[in-house]
């Protein structure tokens, strides 16, 4: 019957597989138009058909035709790559699912362009946290950013140990070391703070309003910043062996750094950044590739905790 058809006889005419037949089928429901799918007597396949009377009633639809370009492609495959932090949760599944639609409007040689990058780029789940369980608090605090309103958090502050309930103005989300975080407003101090995501133990939607802070450039924050720690600023100098010298030069590390090479190849790194506690672990995870010049005070800090990582009882 005209206009009625199985998915392998769709999959054939149309030279594509019977799984892109399946998602062409998703993609047109999702464009509004109804599709239905008949079991006739007999017959072990079901037939898939548009009703004629509304593809009669409804005006031609011109359906873009998307060209990438090769940098293009690769750009996507990249931000694919990145949902590494999505993963187990609803969100990886609706990624997937953008991404296959997308497809549909992309000439077959961009497919297999894109097909053939999609096995380049992998990501490394290593050392990222997982976000199953946690899609309510993301789309509470997305509501709460795009309505510019507060929530209601019970959260763990684990340098403290301590759980407390906060009422707070969320920001922006951020990605930082395969964790999500979030800058907020706490709204009792109006100072702005940085909460991870998945200690967030409970979260209710406010509706009170929160203003944007005035002078608040998060980007500009987030540079400042060695790690995660933002407002603690220190200046140091740090002399890196030959060793580690190719790999300090190859990085930024901080806005303001200055390097000064030495004729046997080692070099010193001298900057301003945020994170006290951060860049005092960076320099102690390079052993005796790296030793601290100043500040003074962080440098006995230093010595002292090595002295009790050799000496304890």
């Amino acid at each position: 019957e005209p206009g009625v058809q199985q998915k392998k006889e769709m999959a054939s005419k149309l030279d594509i597989s019977i799984r892109s037949v399946s998602r062409s089928i998703q993609t047109i429901e999702t464009l509004g138009i109804p599709v239905f799918d008949d079991h006739p007597p007999l017959e072990r396949e079901k037939r898939w058909r548009i009703e004629p009377t509304y593809l009669m009633r409804m005006p031609n639809i011109n359906l873009p035709k998307i060209t990438l370009t090769i940098p293009e492609i690769i750009s996507l495959c990249m931000l694919a790559g990145e949902s590494v932090i999505f993963r187990e949760t609803k969100f990886q599944s609706q990624i997937t699912s953008a991404l296959a639609k997308l497809m549909h409007f992309v000439p077959q040689t961009t497919q297999k362009e894109l097909s053939a990058l999609k096995r380049i780029f992998i990501s490394k789940t290593i050392g990222s946290k997982t976000y199953a369980g946690q899609e309510k608090t993301m789309g509470i605090l997305t509501e709460s950013i795009l309505n510019k309103t507060s929530c209601q958090i019970r959260y763990h502050a684990f340098y403290k140990d301590k759980i407390e309930n906060v009422e707070i103005g969320p920001l922006h989300f951020y990605e930082n070391g395969g964790g999500l975080y979030i800058f907020a407003l706490k709204m009792e101090t109006r100072e702005i703070r940085t909460y991870a995501l998945e200690r967030i133990l409970k979260i209710r939607a406010l509706k009170h309003n929160v203003d944007y802070p005035e002078n608040f450039n998060p980007e500009q924050v987030l540079d400042s910043a060695f790690n995660l720690t933002h407002g603690d600023p220190i200046s140091v100098k740090i002399r890196f062996s030959k060793n580690e010298a190719a790999y300090i030069k190859e990085k930024s590390w901080a806005p303001s750094q200055h390097i000064r090479e030495h004729p046997d190849g080692s070099l010193t790194l001298s900057m301003t950044t945020s994170g006290r506690r951060d860049v005092k672990r960076w320099v102690m995870s390079f052993g005796k590739e790296a030793r601290l010049l100043e500040p003074d005070d962080l440098r006995v800090e230093i010595e002292e905790e090595l002295k009790e990582i050799f000496y304890c009882d």
